[in-house]
């Protein structure tokens, strides 16, 4: 995957949370840090899928 929309991030978050694909897999298979990951998560369960968008996760950044 080149581009990320925030649709595709909430789906491997909630894959990796539901138990569908492991933590290591998800990362290996979608070239992502686990540090990466655990941004998304994170954005994604105090703000919302709006918080994973490129352009607007700076803002929920600063809040944090």
């Amino acid at each position: 995957t080149v581009r990320w929309v925030t649709a595709r991030k909430a789906v491997v978050v909630d894959a990796v949370r539901s138990g569908l694909i492991s933590l290591e897999d998800a990362c290996r298979r979608y070239a992502l840090s686990v540090e990466e990951f655990v941004g998304w998560q994170s954005l994604l369960a105090q703000h919302g899928v709006a918080a994973l968008r490129v352009t607007r996760a700076h803002q929920f950044r600063k809040a944090r």
